[in-house]
């Protein structure tokens, strides 16, 4: 049998490794001794069908030479047991499951303990020589050490029901940036893996150190490390203070969905008719305008009018604070956006997502409204698509074949019997729009000033819900709250019979040519 199919099981025995020891030092130690063993006697192997039972047989038998090996840490790991974990002998032969148990505690601990635990227990040490080894003051030693047996015997005795639950955040960014599917991946799935989701969960609210992340996660502290100086890397926390971490954006609870549903109706019922009969009144002159409508609907373009009056009203009269992102470690101005709500309330919201299609040969952009009631969710297009849209739509065809393929198959374009192919999406001309919001402006501007006291109500308690430290980004998704409440708008409106409820999987999107 070929040795190499070692190698495959690399990853597997390191992280073996981990969960049967304390430290990064001792894993690679341990793995790397258990490989070698597996090299050495693979010939002996006769039968190769049974390959992986004898593989973790050797790396048993490996381990458990390896621990007896380690005399001193015998004493290391019998120092701290507190009075109730004391064993009696005559019921363990083996000791290894106590030695585990408090093996995996130590490991709970963030480094700063940990490595003084190890030299002093392990190495044998003095505080002094350790004071040297790491070049820090004999008492911080001497206060280090005394602070990590008070850990373990409190780990000892308490266990976090949360490690049995992670949570899981649906992860996104917003802002602008380059990115494709193919060649630069959003950044969000940098950190997408359980326990950087866990961690950015359980340090939202309040900033939290590695032993308190570590043990809620249930995961040894140096694992929280690890992960802690990727989400440092990418932006997605911050260190508060020294040794205390806090996740860098917002991330929607249950809670903002429950002010939304308590208040976001109320604040706008003063001016609520007004505002349904400016719709109404917008959607009947929209009609005339000559654009491609995609023989959508007249219910389902109603929705589309509404959502495009309601962003070309957020350009011309919002004035809320809307502050510029930084530049992130990419060269791009975004940031994320995280939600762990149940559904059990709704959040007021429009999401918008887009392609500004530019620097393509391409005229159109394309934007994706979603959020409000009946509206379902449907991905942006990238430049290559939308241009083969724009193709079909003005000039009845599209050379570039690959782009066609992948449009038909998102739904975009529809392949017809005779062979030809239809734009699912509406588009309008740059003067086509303008005319557009020549008749938002005639129907609207006189209740903006109302509309906008009731926006800035809402969101004066809306913000106190929020960690404080994200100032910039409250300041920015409260802004978009301006286009937002047209959300409450609809919900009003289609529960008292003011709007029809739009067709089974209703997209509102549209093409716009700049």
């Amino acid at each position: 049998m070929d040795s190499g199919v070692i190698l495959n099981y690399a990853e597997k025995v390191y992280g073996y490794a981990v969960n049967h020891t304390y430290s990064h030092e001792e894993a690679d130690d341990l793995s790397q001794e258990i490989l070698f063993t597996l090299v050495r006697e693979l010939p002996k192997l006769k039968d190769e069908s049974k390959f992986e039972p004898w593989l973790w047989g050797v790396a048993n038998n490996v381990t458990k030479s390896f621990r007896r090996h380690m005399g001193k840490q015998r004493a290391m790991f019998t120092y701290d047991v507190p009075e109730d974990m004391v064993y009696n002998a005559e019921t363990y032969n083996d000791q290894e499951e106590v030695y585990d148990f408090l093996r995996s505690k130590i490991a709970m601990l963030s480094a700063i303990y940990r490595d003084i635990i190890v030299l002093y227990y392990y190495d044998g040490l003095s505080t002094k020589q350790i004071s040297e080894k790491l070049d820090i003051p004999e008492g911080t030693v001497t206060w280090r050490l005394s602070e990590a047996r008070k850990k373990i015997k409190k780990e000892c005795t308490e266990m976090k029901e949360t490690a049995l639950r992670p949570k899981k955040i649906h992860l996104d960014i917003y802002g602008s940036g380059d990115y494709n599917n193919k060649d630069k991946p959003f950044p969000n799935v940098y950190i997408e893996d359980a326990l950087s989701q866990n961690i950015l969960y359980h340090s939202y609210e309040s900033p939290s150190t590695v032993e308190e992340l570590a043990k809620i996660c249930g995961v040894p502290a140096y694992f929280v490390e690890d992960r802690i100086d990727n989400l440092l890397k990418r932006e997605a926390i911050i260190e508060i203070a020294k040794g205390k971490y806090q996740a860098n954006f917002v991330i929607w609870t249950d809670k903002h969905g429950e002010y939304c549903e308590e208040n976001a109706e109320k604040v706008l019922l003063p001016i609520m008719d007004k505002l349904v009969s400016a719709i109404r009144s917008v959607a009947i002159e929209a009609e005339k305008i000559d654009f491609y409508k995609a023989d959508k609907s007249g219910t389902d373009l109603f929705y589309l009018y509404g959502i495009l009056a309601f962003d070309y009203l957020s350009c011309r009269y919002c004035r809320l604070p809307y502050p510029d992102f930084e530049v992130k470690f990419d060269g791009l101005k975004w940031n994320y956006i995280g939600s762990i709500e149940t559904g059990k309330y709704r959040r007021t919201k429009i999401g918008v997502n887009g392609s500004l299609n530019l620097g393509s040969r391409g005229s159109c952009n394309h934007t994706v409204y979603f959020g409000m009631n009946g509206i379902a969710f449907r991905k942006m297009m990238f430049d290559h698509c939308i241009n083969a849209c724009e193709d079909i739509i003005f000039r009845g065809y599209s050379e570039d074949a690959s782009s066609v393929a992948e449009a038909v198959k998102a739904g975009y374009i529809i392949k017809k019997d005779d062979g030809s192919f239809f734009v699912t999406v509406p588009c309008f001309t740059a003067e086509q729009k303008r005319t557009f919001d020549g008749i938002v402006e005639k129907y609207f501007a006189k209740i903006m000033p109302e509309y906008s006291q009731a926006v800035e109500k809402f969101i004066e308690d809306y913000k106190k819900i929020f960690p404080k430290h994200l100032g910039d980004d409250i300041d920015r998704l409260c802004q978009n709250m301006f286009m937002g409440l047209y959300s409450a708008v609809v919900s009003y409106a289609q529960r008292t019979g003011a709007f029809e409820m739009p067709s089974k999987n209703c997209y509102c999107d549209v093409m716009i040519q700049r």
